[in-house]
């Protein structure tokens, strides 16, 4: 695991042995990006289920101007911030060891630009966490865009009320998903 572009490009970035965290492939993690495009530079960026940090140290790489990593395990935590550390992006990120359920239901200090949501597979957190961002839309900007990790075989259609499903895109075993406010939703009317 590398990053791939930006500031921080070619440095390796440690990972846990085992199966507890989900990396995103370096494919994929240079397809993400190509979508996004410059609208990442200056961004605000929630990394939920962060494991060892790799979509949020790329986003700061590529010039984003703050992320936030939200991680459970301990030992996952300390690998994060020594991948921090080894990037020099202590001062733009902040880790917060916490469930993810628990740290959305507390509400945002400020909107986030661009939120990513790669929780372990099979069950049912990434839809669970999507429902908790869609009844709380303070926590995404305007014109911010979630993107959801999971497997192929995880995807089923989900109810929102205020977020919508704008583009998929399948890469092998993996499987992301965009969403955006709705846009009525956006201009601040009720929807």
């Amino acid at each position: 695991m590398r990053v791939i572009s930006g500031s921080a490009k070619g440095r390796r970035l440690k990972s846990l042995p085992g199966s507890s965290t989900r990396p995103i492939t370096d494919r994929v993690k240079m397809a993400l990006f190509d979508i996004l495009g410059p609208s990442i530079v200056g961004a605000r960026v929630l990394d939920l289920f962060a494991g060892t940090g790799s979509v949020g140290i790329e986003a700061l790489s590529r010039g984003a101007a703050e992320a936030v990593f939200v991680e459970k395990d301990p030992r996952v935590v300390r690998v994060l911030r020594e991948n921090l550390q080894q990037t020099d992006f202590l001062d733009r990120a902040r880790v917060v060891r916490a469930d993810v359920f628990t740290f959305l239901r507390s509400g945002p200090v400020e909107p986030f630009d661009f939120i990513y949501i790669a929780p372990p597979q099979y069950r049912g957190w990434w839809r669970r966490t999507l429902e908790l961002l869609d009844a709380r839309p303070e926590w995404l900007t305007a014109s911010g865009t979630i993107v959801v990790q999971i497997h192929p075989r995880e995807y089923e259609e989900v109810r929102l009320r205020c977020l919508d499903l704008t583009d998929r895109r399948d890469y092998g075993s993996t499987h992301l998903l965009f969403y955006r406010h709705h846009p009525v939703h956006s201009r601040g009317s009720e929807g």
